[in-house]
């Protein structure tokens, strides 16, 4: 699933995985040792999250139903939890330093496209 901010006319990530069940929402990135730079992982029901076992630092975007950004976190270390964003539908998952190079900003619109 492609990520592109259409108010910016970007290309946040080529490569974005859904977590949408259970599991996947439970798992997210725990599992793994690193993020490709052109990959994100899409987490449904979310408006914090958790970096407890995580093994490295990511980039978080929160995203409303009507997919503008309502907020993000830069450089979120392991053994750290976000802040809520009560307005948030669901969070992105990128590369750290991710949001500073796509340059993503509070009110973006975001789409999400198979």
């Amino acid at each position: 699933m492609k990520i592109i901010n259409k108010t910016k006319n970007n290309i946040i990530a080529p490569k974005g995985r859904m977590a949408n069940t259970f599991w996947t929402r439970a798992v997210g990135l725990l599992n793994r040792d690193s993020l490709p730079t052109d990959e994100a992982l899409i987490i449904t029901r979310c408006q914090s999250i958790h970096m407890f076992f995580m093994r490295f630092a990511i980039d978080v975007i929160f995203v409303d139903k009507k997919n503008y950004v309502v907020g993000f976190v830069k450089r979120i270390k392991p053994f750290r939890l976000s802040p809520i964003f009560f307005k948030a539908s669901y969070a992105i998952e990128l590369i750290e330093g991710a949001i500073a190079a796509k340059n993503v900003s509070v009110g973006d619109e975001l789409e999400l496209i198979k």
